[in-house]
This record gives C-alpha cells, sequence and structure tokens, in this order.
C-alpha cells in the first residue's frame, strides 16, 4: 500500500491538495507520464486494486458536496462478481477507478467506459487506467445532465495507454454497468429530458431531491439488450413514494429488477447509511425477484463493518441458486410484489426475527425470588425515610402521617440503618 508520502513524492510534490493539477499535467505529456507511471510501479507492482482509494478519499473528498463514498474493496469485489464476463463494461460515476480495476482483473482485453464529473477525482481516473493499458472512453462532465467537460479516448500502447481528447462519443452500449453513485444527490431535472431515450418509457423524472432513479435509468439506458448492471444505493429506493414509486413500479412491470441485496451498515468509511445492491438485466427469462437480506455479513472493525470473502461467498450461492433461504433470501412473485404496492422494504420479503429463547422454569422463578427481594428491601427503605418525614404545616404533617401509616401497614417497619458512633479519646 502506497503511503501519501510516497504518492506525493512520486508525483513531486509537498502538499495533497497540489496532487489533481499536477498530474493531470504530467499525464498530458506523453514522456513524462511514462517516467511518472515506472516510477510508481518500482514502488507498487500490484495492479489488481487502486493504490489512491484511501489516499484520495483522506485528502480529496468531498463528501458533503459531492457526497462521494468510494467503494470498499469486499463491496467492489461483490458487486463484480454479482455481474459475471463482459466484453465491454461502463462505470458511471467511477471516481479515481476502483469498480473499473476490478472488472479489469476479470478481463484485461475489455473495453471500458468511465464517466467521472469531479475535477479532483479525473486525473487519478486517468492514472489507474492508463498504468494499466486500459483500452476505454472517459467522459468528464455529468452523467445526469449530459454536459461534458471533457472526452477522454484511450487505447493501448506497448506498455501503457495513449492519451487523445476527443469531441464527442459513439453511442455507448455496455454488457455491464457497474456504479455507485452519489447518494439521494439534488439535480436539475428539466421537462425537455422525456424526451430522451433513457426517459421516454418512464413519463416521469425522478424528483430534484434525490438523483437515485435518474441515475438507474441512466445506467439502464447504457446496456446492450442482454446487459445487467449492478448500481449500489440507500434503502430509500426501495419504498419512497410519489414519482420514485411511480419509476420504481414501472422498472418492475418491465421486468427489469433481477435481485435486490441489502448491505450491512457502516460499511463505507465516510457515512453510516445502509446501502442495498440493486442487480437489473434487460432480458430476464424469471418474472420473479430475489431479495437477499445481508445485513449481519460483516466482521466488525474499528470504524466500520467489513465484507470479506467468506461473506461474498454465501451472497454469491444464494444469488447463483435463486431459492429461498431461511431469513437470508427470498423469491419473490410479481403478484407479492403488486400486492405490497411495489414497495421493496427487504423485511417484506425476508423474515429475520429470532425468537428469544425461553428460560428454564427454575430460572425464571429464581428471578421472580430475587425481585421479591429487591422490592421487599426498597419498600422498607422508604418505611424509614417516611417515618422520619416532618411536613411544614399541620395539614402536610396529618397528610405525610396518614400515608406512613398505610405503607408501614401494608410493607413494615422496616430495619433503620445503624447511625455510626463517635468515640471521645
Amino acid at each position: 500500500m502506497l503511503s501519501i508520502e510516497t504518492i506525493n513524492n512520486l508525483i513531486g510534490i509537498d502538499e495533497s491538495y497540489k496532487a489533481p493539477i499536477k498530474l493531470q499535467r504530467i499525464l498530458n505529456d506523453s514522456n513524462k507520464r511514462i517516467e511518472l507511471f515506472n516510477q510508481f510501479l518500482e514502488k507498487e507492482k500490484d495492479l489488481s486494486f487502486d493504490w489512491f482509494t484511501d489516499y484520495f478519499q483522506e485528502e480529496h473528498s468531498d463528501r458533503k458536496n459531492k457526497k462521494q463514498d468510494f467503494t470498499p474493496d469486499g463491496i467492489v469485489k461483490l458487486v463484480s462478481s454479482l455481474l459475471g464476463g463482459f466484453e465491454v463494461n461502463a462505470d458511471i460515476c467511477a471516481g479515481t477507478g476502483g469498480l473499473t480495476i476490478k472488472r479489469w482483473n476479470e478481463n484485461h482485453d475489455g473495453k471500458f467506459y468511465c464517466e467521472e464529473f469531479s475535477d479532483r477525482a479525473m486525473p487519478f481516473l486517468l492514472f489507474n487506467l492508463m498504468i494499466r493499458n486500459v483500452e476505454a472512453v472517459v467522459f468528464h462532465g455529468d452523467s445526469l445532465t449530459r454536459k461534458a467537460k471533457r472526452i477522454y479516448r484511450l487505447s493501448k500502447g506497448d506498455k501503457f495507454s495513449n492519451l487523445e481528447e476527443v469531441n464527442q462519443i459513439e453511442e455507448n452500449v455496455a454488457d455491464t454497468v457497474i456504479m455507485n453513485p452519489p447518494y439521494s444527490l439534488k439535480w436539475q431535472p428539466q421537462e425537455e429530458m422525456l424526451k430522451e431515450p433513457r426517459f421516454e418509457d418512464f413519463n416521469v423524472l425522478a424528483p430534484k431531491s434525490k438523483a437515485d432513479y435518474a441515475f438507474i435509468l441512466t445506467g439502464l439506458d447504457d446496456l446492450n439488450e442482454n446487459g445487467t448492471m449492478a448500481i449500489i444505493l440507500p434503502h430509500g429506493v426501495l419504498f419512497r413514494g410519489n414519482a420514485e414509486g411511480k419509476l420504481r413500479q414501472k422498472i418492475i412491470e418491465m421486468n427489469y429488477l433481477d435481485a435486490v441485496i441489502g448491505l450491512p451498515e457502516k460499511a463505507f468509511l465516510n457515512t453510516d447509511i445502509p446501502t442495498v445492491v440493486l442487480i437489473f438485466k434487460k432480458n430476464r427469462q424469471v418474472g420473479d425477484v430475489l431479495f437477499i437480506d445481508a445485513s449481519k455479513e460483516f466482521t466488525k472493525e474499528k470504524a466500520h463493518n467489513k465484507i470479506e470473502d467468506k461473506h461474498i461467498s454465501k451472497i454469491l450461492h444464494a444469488y447463483h441458486e435463486r431459492n429461498d433461504i431461511d431469513k437470508f433470501a427470498h423469491v419473490a412473485s410479481l403478484n407479492e410484489i403488486k400486492e405490497n404496492e411495489y414497495n421493496l422494504n427487504i423485511p417484506r420479503y425476508v423474515d429475520t426475527f429470532e425468537p428469544e429463547p425461553v428460560k428454564p422454569l427454575h430460572e425464571i422463578m429464581a428471578d421472580m425470588q430475587e425481585l421479591d427481594k429487591e422490592i421487599t428491601h426498597t419498600s422498607q427503605e422508604l418505611s424509614i425515610m417516611l417515618q422520619e418525614l416532618r411536613g411544614t404545616t399541620p395539614e402536610a404533617d396529618k397528610e405525610i402521617k396518614e400515608f406512613t401509616k398505610y405503607w408501614v401497614d401494608k410493607y413494615g417497619i422496616g430495619k433503620p440503618k445503624k447511625k455510626e458512633q463517635l468515640s471521645l479519646l
């Protein structure tokens, strides 16, 4: 793992905030970038993971404004495994490229399409792709409005990718789409967007306060006719109503939704929000939906919950078997989902309730006897205090004495505590 200091030294900066601009300048120079790539490879040869995930999250991410939560490795591995093979993979909201790198591990000869809005993330994304000699198109811009800042084409070289800036891109049609977009991001939907192919079949747009379904429909539009998409989102997309409820119903009726997989809370570094993986398929041969409650599949660590290989294996087994598993998975028919008014909240379909074990009778009796002793002891202590209590008026004093008599008759006088004796020496 490359330290922050090592990365800064290699890029040639003394402060991390300078990294994006300096790195982009180096990438734009064919000679300097080759030199930098080789220097990095001298320090770290394992290309199977994103070297910059921790560095970027700690030094550059903007959780407040852009809601950037970079995907932990366990979730990356799970989501990539759920998607299976591909020739063309699209990663919308690619960040620094962690999800794309995991897909590249599955197929070094695949073609990749990445979209990313952040100016600070873009140089790291390009670096990650180019040092792996990836063939890709990278859209630097807004995935929802489709406004581009820059578009890059990466072609394979002898060792590292070549970089070229282009004016437009061909229509992207992917075998698989992988996505971890900003959760419940505010956006500006425009009525004319309903004429766009990605939205025209739905007659309604995602609300301006939450762009989650806009990302879903954008991803679906990037799929080919047999494509599969995996997207990570907050649980609210499963049950929120109004426009989102209409979009959810339409997607289900079009038979795109394949599986709903609930993940553990605190699985991300910067947020405790529990998330869900939604699997969509364009050409499904079944009409049901698989629900998996994997909220307890984690290993507890200091700041967050980690999804490990054993948890991934259990989830993948349930996904591929597609059968009911007690307290873990359920295959719901379309009629069952209709009966739930297209509410996909996982507890409606997977009952994880665990009844408390019944105590043996002798333990219950022992607890009751102990409780009786405590009640008696407390009642007698109150008796002692009441006998020492005096009213501030004759009327109040009379009331106290009457209540004290009632209490003492019922619970006893009580044993006063022994007063401490003073000895004179």
